[in-house]
């Protein structure tokens, strides 16, 4: 393990906030930064000004693509190599990716480089998610130091937006190269810090590394291995490895072809990594990213005027960004089920209001609200689903099996951005308004998928998790599912009792 700056407690957990937020604001400003200069004469000069209908999808789309066939390879090796080291493995290959785009004088170039970034990316989405709920020493840790990375990744986008702006002033070689050279800031800082910083105390245990374990966990503490409570979770955490080890022998991999719904094992395992596939996918399937990616197009179709556009679009990303705040703040005392399911009403109202907006004749009163409901719409999108759903998915996994769990939660994410990245244009294009209706059809399924699948995890350990997904109906009414963690609280309470008194 390494060694490095011997912060501890609250201090060591803020610095782990801090880098994984850095890795997130880089992985942002990726999925930003080649949007503002896709279409600038020096960039498609240095490119060969390619003329072929899909060079340019292909070249956004080829990022996202490989990040989802990252996220799939990523569940074979990183158990091996831990949350730690998968987010340094991100990060150097982010180095590597962003030179050779940043030197790129051909189409083929600037593929491998994305090819490369997106590989990068697919690491630090698996990998991030899960090291900062593993290393969160409170109940309540795992919310905010979630949000905050929210924060952290919408930050990005703005950013390289506004970089972007302010280079294209120009026409020379370096309006475009510096901007994509820029993001290996981000790639440095984190990957160099991280290098300094623990693996998660979980995972050191489920690899047997119980030396390592135990100082990592004393030193999250800020209290000496002995210590009570440091015991106590050691216990708890050592109780889940043990009951998730005897789930093995009812597991099949034809049960994933139901995506979970016929699922025999004691502690639902397949159920609930379907859930971390499924749940990421619908979010894109709501619109996200393809306001990301587009929003100029966007704004410009629904009628702002070209001399707004730019700025409106810029506005745009900050207010996506500004809606992430307030779930830093609310997510403990509200719950995780009901911002998303809440919050998924709320962007369904809008978004049918708004492809109403665009199937009547345009005013241009009609015009101004519709792009006034894209304003509102990614507010609330960025404070509903955004950081909720990393922070959902990395909650829900059993121990051994929640980089697997990030895993799919990255392929569900990137798979469907790879295909709306490659097909949204086509469909702004030639299917007119009745393209938002398959954006509406998202936000309505994500409200039925939470409202069925999605059992509360606010204000339980990550071991008592375990206990919403252990009966055969699955989801247990809320009393319930107290009840239980209730009855296995005060049941570890009285051995940790006996244990210490002897």
């Amino acid at each position: 393990m390494a060694i490095g700056i011997q912060l501890r407690g609250r201090n060591l957990y803020r610095l782990m906030q801090f880098i994984c937020g850095t890795s997130f604001m880089m992985y942002g400003y990726d999925a930003g930064v080649l949007g503002g200069v896709l279409l600038h004469p020096a960039f498609l000069d240095a490119i060969g000004n390619p003329t072929g209908e899909w060079v340019i999808p292909w070249i956004s789309s080829s990022y996202s693509l490989s990040a989802c066939i990252t996220c799939a390879i990523v569940a074979t090796f990183a158990f091996k190599i831990g949350r730690r080291g998968t987010i340094i493995l991100g990060n150097v290959a982010a180095v590597i990716g962003s030179i050779i785009q940043a030197t790129a004088n051909s189409v083929a170039q600037l593929t491998v480089g994305r090819v490369i970034t997106g590989f990068a990316i697919g690491c630090i989405s698996s990998a991030v998610p899960t090291y900062l709920g593993e290393t969160g020493v409170e109940v309540g840790d795992r919310g905010p130091a979630n949000a905050f990375n929210a924060i952290m990744l919408i930050s990005g986008v703005p950013i390289a937006y506004w970089i972007d702006y302010g280079f294209t002033k120009s026409e020379a070689q370096y309006s475009w190269r510096v901007p994509i050279a820029f993001q290996c800031i981000f790639a440095i800082v984190a990957g160099t810090c991280m290098f300094f910083l623990p693996d998660t105390p979980r995972y050191y245990y489920a690899r047997n590394l119980h030396a390592e374990g135990d100082e990592a966990l004393a030193r999250l503490n800020d209290a000496p291995i002995d210590s009570e409570k440091v015991q106590i979770t050691k216990r708890e955490i050592l109780l889940a490895i043990e009951a998730e080890d005897e789930a093995k022998s009812s597991l099949h991999w034809k049960m994933f072809l139901t995506s979970g719904i016929i699922d025999r094992t004691p502690m639902k395992i397949i159920r609930r990594l379907c859930i971390c596939f499924w749940l990421p996918m619908i979010r894109e399937w709501m619109g996200s990213s393809l306001m990301a990616y587009y929003s100029s197009v966007i704004l410009s179709r629904v009628g702002a005027r070209a001399s707004l556009v730019s700025l409106l679009s810029g506005i745009l990303n900050i207010c996506f960004a500004a809606g992430c705040v307030p779930l830093y703040f609310t997510i403990e005392r509200v719950g995780r089920r009901s911002v998303l399911m809440y919050g998924a009403m709320a962007m369904s109202v809008l978004m049918l209001i708004f492809t109403v907006l665009q199937a009547v004749p345009p005013t241009q009163s009609i015009r101004w609200a519709g792009i006034g409901i894209i304003f509102v719409f990614l507010f609330v999108f960025g404070y509903a689903w955004q950081g909720c759903v990393w922070l959902y998915c990395s909650e829900i996994p059993p121990l051994e099996y929640r980089h697997i769990g990030g895993a799919f939660t990255g392929f569900g994410e990137w798979l469907m951005t790879f295909i709306t990245v490659f097909a949204g244009p086509t469909g702004l294009t030639n299917v007119g308004w009745h393209f938002w209706l398959w954006v509406l059809s998202g936000n309505l399924v994500a409200i039925v998928f939470v409202f069925f699948l999605c059992p509360e995890t606010g204000g339980k350990t990550l071991e008592q998790v375990d206990y919403l997904f252990s009966e055969s109906g699955f989801v247990a009414g809320l009393k319930k599912s107290d009840k239980v963690e209730q009855g296995w609280s005060e049941t570890k309470k009285a051995e940790d009792h006996v244990e210490i008194k002897d």
